[in-house]
């Protein structure tokens, strides 16, 4: 129920934090800004503003809440409002940052500019933000915060109660203490639910959890979400190839990775940046747009050249031009459904080698199924459109190959693209389309010209 006041509340300030900027009245902006709305309703109202308001939004933010609006930005708005700032500036804006958080906001930073933060910094909080930026940014590295609670497994529990009361504070997520050697080589998870509820002359050693498995640093980013998921963890623990602790992945930094995954996917598919600002300007989007643009012209010319090849049966038979777009267009959706099927497989890491046979075998199966019911609905409409019997066979044979077609190359197209490298997500839409409208414009007007030669 507070929840649900807080949010009404929220939304209630937002209404009149609109209704304030429409009427220019910017006294009234800047305290419903910093007084009312929380750092993450900020970023989602620069994020939802046009380029000019935004700018007038983010000067009257308050200073000292730039740093945490900041986090919630996405990263195209984020890199701008940083390339506005100086060294001393971005210094004193990312203070009281968590070290993997600092180190995202570095990494959208020139070299040279990193290195001037860098040295405004003290030795201790240069230190852990230069261990987290020695990692690819989609790697467990990447994701680490150094800030981690560690304790020996021969203690008691009450000492180790004893030195968490000297801590003015505990680290953000902080759900187990991390157990460790006095080479710092990970052991085991002490749950701080379990420590408060057992024998406080008990030791480390006989009430922490050992079956935790620590996450390599080099880890991709997508596979540290899947075993967050998997497991359920809210922390975990992240070590070198030596088995020494680095730093601990937080349920936060994996919620931003599983959204950034989902956006790629998504966007990938237009050929977009997961990051695209809305509210861009003119030059900027269209710059973005036009390659993909392109691209999908040339792919457009390949079919295009394929229905020249027919040009004279097409002459003859007019209904061959009336009809062929259902032929490609059938076999760009089937393939499509089958190609999203797969690379949300392949993102999940459902689908490997063991299984892919079967896959395959059954995606086929459904082509021809799905072929010979859709085959039978369009010949049957083509028949009593055109009081010709030969062009409904032709459709309806073309239509079967078509779906069999995408659903083949539906499931092995991202797979192969996987192997070379390339973002199935961005590229394959793309390739799959040119295929069954090539496949299918081939097999509707090749076999058009066999039959009316």
């Amino acid at each position: 129920m507070t929840d649900i006041l807080e949010k009404s509340q929220a939304r209630q300030r937002l209404r009149s934090l609109s209704e304030a900027l429409d009427s220019g009245a910017l006294k009234q902006v800047a305290r419903i800004l910093n007084g009312g709305l929380s750092p993450s309703d900020i970023a989602h109202l620069l994020e939802s503003s046009p380029p000019r308001q935004r700018a007038l939004l983010w000067n009257l933010v308050d200073k000292q809440l730039e740093g945490e609006v900041l986090q919630y930005l996405g990263d195209d708005i984020r890199s701008y409002f940083l390339s506005q700032l100086n060294a001393q500036e971005l210094a004193d804006i990312l203070e009281d940052f968590e070290s993997d958080d600092l180190a995202d906001l570095l990494q959208q930073l020139p070299d040279t500019v990193i290195q001037e933060v860098l040295d405004t910094m003290d030795e201790q909080d240069r230190q852990r933000v230069e261990e987290v930026l020695a990692y690819p940014e989609d790697t467990a590295g990447g994701l680490m915060n150094t800030d981690t609670i560690t304790v020996r497994p021969d203690i008691s529990i009450d000492v180790v109660l004893r030195y968490l009361r000297r801590h003015r504070s505990l680290p953000p997520m902080t759900d187990s203490l991390i157990v460790v050697s006095r080479r710092d080589e990970f052991i085991g998870m002490l749950p701080i639910t379990r420590m408060l509820v057992s024998n406080p002359a008990a030791t480390v050693r006989e009430v922490m959890d050992t079956d935790i498995e620590p996450i390599p640093v080099s880890l991709s980013d997508t596979k540290v979400a899947t075993l967050f998921e998997r497991y359920d963890l809210i922390s975990a623990p992240v070590v070198d190839e030596t088995n020494k602790l680095l730093g601990r992945i937080t349920i936060d930094d994996v919620v931003d990775v599983i959204r950034e995954d989902a956006d790629h996917s998504l966007m990938s598919m237009a050929g977009l940046d997961e990051d695209e600002d809305t509210f861009a300007p003119v030059m900027k989007t269209t710059r973005r747009r036009a390659v993909w643009l392109g691209i999908n012209l040339i792919t457009a010319f390949t079919a295009s050249a394929v229905i020249g090849l027919f040009e004279d049966t097409i002459a003859k038979v007019v209904a061959l031009a009336v009809l062929m777009p259902i032929v490609a267009s059938m076999g760009g959706i089937a393939g499509s459904q089958t190609l999203t099927l797969v690379i949300r497989g392949m993102a999940v890491g459902q689908i490997s080698g063991a299984n892919v046979g079967w896959l395959l075998n059954r995606e086929f199966l459904s082509g021809v199924l799905n072929g010979l019911l859709w085959a039978v609905v369009v010949a049957t409409a083509a028949v009593v459109w055109f009081q010709d019997w030969l062009i409904g066979a032709i459709i309806a044979a073309a239509l079967v190959i078509n779906l069999v077609a995408a659903a083949l190359v539906g499931t092995v197209l991202p797979l192969f693209l996987k192997s070379r490298n390339i973002d199935p997500a961005l590229a394959g839409s793309v390739i799959l389309t040119t295929v069954t409208d090539v496949v299918g414009f081939m097999a509707f007007l090749g076999l058009a010209t066999i039959f009316y030669a």
